[in-house]
């Protein structure tokens, strides 16, 4: 039995800032500790952001409005070092004179905490140990010391799926009696709203096609987004008379942006479409009118789209990665992401040829989403912060 309220401190400063996944995973953890409503917690949800408007937004998006458990604290940095300073100085100042029992964070722990702060870190992926060449010297530098440095710090490393806890126990063996898997999961049909925004609306905004194939992500290189292009073309080329595009949504041009994808930017007269970041509030919409979603990267933590596709009744084909197979067991078709000839094979066999197959993906799809729920992944974060503050 807890005899205080325990005070959870949480970086959300993703939140608002069209991070994708790692925006999205903290966003419905919160959300969801909104609405189980355990008298046992209080939160203070910590944000760079300072506009009003942009604030409250935010407490809209997390419904904490008229809950009194949540405590918003905006501490912001004018520096261009932002993010470093935050962690190293603003962040830490703040929490000595206005202490938390828990502060969790993703990647990279804060510096020079009080020692009785139980420290909690989100790792998506070690991607950057992967697929170095893939990642700026500069992030990369500072990746191979703060991270060793997170994890030596951290009371316990939350990891969201089993791949991910197995690549961080190879690169990183210190970290194995600190790491908890916690799955991403989809929110419940009803509480996406399909029909708040028309997609009539989502169309014009967009610029979007009648009939799609949807890349819905990251565009940084190992997301290998250029495969995915190269088949959509070599399907096209052999089958003219489909009447079908590729739609590929994510930030153009953001940090690590892979630069082999500048040439096909514009590219509309071959129905390539990039259309930018996606607003969370379109995104359903998006989904639910493509004929196929596809995954094509060569690393991934977990995979969120692919779930999200699923829970919407949109076929997926993804690249045969174990994360993939772990999120998408039998209910998705898998190709090899370095082969152009797989992933066209396998758009032909469902756009074209597998239309009849369409009951069977569904029951496929409602089996493996039964293995995901945002309501009990946030009930185990819960009960890990509770397990950590009764370890004193």
């Amino acid at each position: 039995m807890v005899k205080k309220k325990i005070i959870v401190g949480i970086d959300i400063r993703n939140i608002g800032k069209k991070r994708t996944g790692d925006e999205v995973v903290f966003l419905n953890l919160v959300k969801n500790f909104s609405k189980l409503k355990d008298k046992n917690f209080n939160y203070v949800l910590f944000t760079d952001i300072r506009d009003k408007n942009k604030l409250a937004k935010i407490k809209r998006q997390l419904n904490i409005e008229k809950n009194n458990q949540f405590k918003l604290v905006s501490l912001s940095v004018s520096l261009k070092m932002s993010k470093f300073i935050w962690n190293l100085w603003t962040l830490p100042r703040y929490l000595r004179k206005n202490p938390v029992d828990i502060y969790h964070t993703q990647y990279i722990v804060p510096l020079f905490l009080p020692k009785k702060i139980k420290l909690v870190t989100h790792i998506h992926d070690v991607s950057f140990k992967v697929y170095k060449q893939f990642i700026k010297w500069s992030d990369l530098f500072f990746l191979n010391i703060l991270i060793p440095y997170s994890i030596r710090k951290s009371t316990k490393i939350i990891v969201v799926s089993q791949f991910t806890k197995q690549e961080i126990e190879r690169y990183y063996p210190q970290a194995q009696e600190k790491i908890e898997v916690i799955y991403n999961a989809v929110n419940n049909m009803e509480e996406w709203n399909i029909e708040q925004v028309s997609f009539q609306k989502i169309k014009e905004k967009y610029q979007l096609p009648k009939k799609y194939i949807l890349y819905l992500g990251t565009l940084q290189p190992r997301k290998n987004v250029e495969t995915l292009i190269k088949g959509f073309l070599s399907f096209k080329k052999i089958n003219n008379k489909e009447d079908i595009s590729l739609v590929i949504a994510g930030k153009i041009k953001a940090h690590n942006f892979d630069r082999k994808l500048i040439p096909y930017l514009n590219k509309t007269q071959e129905k390539i479409y990039f259309i930018g970041f996606v607003d969370e509030k379109d995104k359903t919409n998006l989904i639910k009118k493509a004929c196929l979603l596809v995954s094509p990267s060569l690393y991934e933590g977990f995979g969120l789209p692919v779930l999200e596709a699923l829970n919407l009744g949109v076929p997926v084909l993804a690249s045969n990665i174990k994360p993939h197979k772990e999120v998408g067991g039998e209910a998705i078709k898998y190709f090899s992401p370095l082969s152009v000839a797989s992933l066209r094979k396998k758009i032909y066999n469902i756009c074209v040829v597998s239309k009849t197959e369409y009951d069977s993906f569904l029951s496929k799809a409602k089996k493996q989403l039964n293995k995901f729920s945002w309501k009990k992944s946030a009930q185990k974060m819960l009960k890990i912060y509770k397990e950590l503050y009764l370890d004193g």
